[in-house]
This record gives C-alpha cells, sequence and structure tokens, in this order.
C-alpha cells in the first residue's frame, strides 16, 4: 500500500507542477526591459570609449614625460660642462695673446733662438688646446666677412664699410664660442657700416 501511495503523491505533486500557479508561462517579467537593457548598454559603450579615451591620453603623456626626459638627460650630458668650458675659454684667450706677443718678439731681426722656441711651444699648446676643445664639441667662430647675428655676437664698434657689404663683421676683439651648436660665449665685433658722409 505505501508505494501506491507514494507514487500517487509523486503524480499529484507532478501534475501539480504542471497546472499550478509557478507555470513558467505564468513567471512575472525580469524587472529590466529590453529598453532599459538597451539603455543600460549604450551607457556602458560610452563608459568604455571614455576610459579608453583617458588611457590614450595617459599613454601619450607618460610618452611625453620619457621624452622630455631623456632630452633632459641628454642635454645634460653635453652640456654639463658649460661653465668649465667658459672658464676654459678665457685661458685659451691669454695662451693666444702670449703666443702673438712672442711671434712679434721672435721676427727674423730677432735672432733670439730661446723666443723662438718659446713661440713654437705656445703655438703647439695652442693648436693642441684647440684640438681638445673640438673634441668635445667646443668650436670658437669665425665670424669675419659674415652677418652680425645678436644670437652669435655682440657689437662693441662700428666700422667703415670699405669695400665690404654694411651689416657683415668686419672685425672680431674677442673670440665668441659653442658648445654643440649653442652659443656660450658671444663674440665681441664690429659691425661695418656706410659711412656718413
Amino acid at each position: 500500500e505505501s508505494p501506491c501511495v507514494f507514487s500517487t503523491a509523486a503524480q499529484q505533486r507532478s501534475t501539480g507542477d504542471e497546472c499550478g500557479p509557478e507555470d513558467p508561462r505564468d513567471e512575472p517579467k525580469h524587472p529590466l526591459s529590453d529598453c532599459a537593457l538597451e539603455h543600460k548598454a549604450i551607457k556602458l559603450e560610452e563608459q568604455v570609449r571614455d576610459l579608453t579615451e583617458r588611457y590614450r591620453k595617459a599613454l601619450a603623456d607618460s610618452e611625453n614625460v620619457r621624452r622630455r626626459t631623456q632630452k633632459f638627460v641628454e642635454d645634460a650630458k653635453l652640456f654639463g660642462i658649460q661653465s668649465f668650458c667658459r672658464d676654459l675659454v678665457e685661458v685659451a684667450d691669454i695662451l693666444e695673446k702670449t703666443a702673438e706677443s712672442a711671434a712679434e718678439e721672435a721676427e727674423p731681426s730677432n735672432p733670439n733662438p730661446t723666443l723662438k722656441k718659446i713661440y713654437e711651444g705656445l703655438s703647439l699648446i695652442e693648436a693642441k688646446l684647440q684640438s681638445v676643445f673640438a673634441k668635445h664639441g667646443l668650436q670658437k667662430m669665425n665670424p669675419v666677412g659674415g652677418k652680425y647675428d645678436p644670437y652669435d655676437h655682440e657689437i662693441i664698434c662700428h666700422v667703415p664699410a670699405e669695400g665690404m657689404q654694411p651689416g657683415t663683421i668686419a672685425l672680431v676683439t674677442q673670440d665668441g664660442y659653442k658648445l654643440h651648436g649653442r652659443t656660450i660665449r658671444h663674440a665681441l665685433v664690429g659691425v661695418a657700416v656706410e659711412s656718413q658722409e
């Protein structure tokens, strides 16, 4: 008798399941309608686009910072000796003037061999110093005959333009120097001008 009761109860349950209020056709719809889901999807897409754009901008900013830092490091390597070079070119000035004085004294009219040797030694030192300068990117400007440039030259006088175009450099009283193309000392120059007669 018990197996029969069991089967009847099971049958009632299954029939009840089929006909009961839990029929899938009668289930309440999901709280979010199709329209709401579509709206939510659009919002999520906008957020993804916004985040992607922000990410791209952050990457670009990061790359710019990296480039600027790299340039700063490269410049520090190239121009870190700038102040040292400024001091050293003053020594080159003294050496050049001394060599010029020795050259004037060691003319053929003066038979002093010691003076001649001093001049030759000074000339060798001067040539070697300029060679070391060039090796490290320090170069003397040779502006005579060129156009005046306020970034490279400082005018200390004007001279009559005899056979020269006005505005060109006629003489240099102090050499200018550039370190890797950057002016570290302006050349002191005289510029040719038309005579006012």
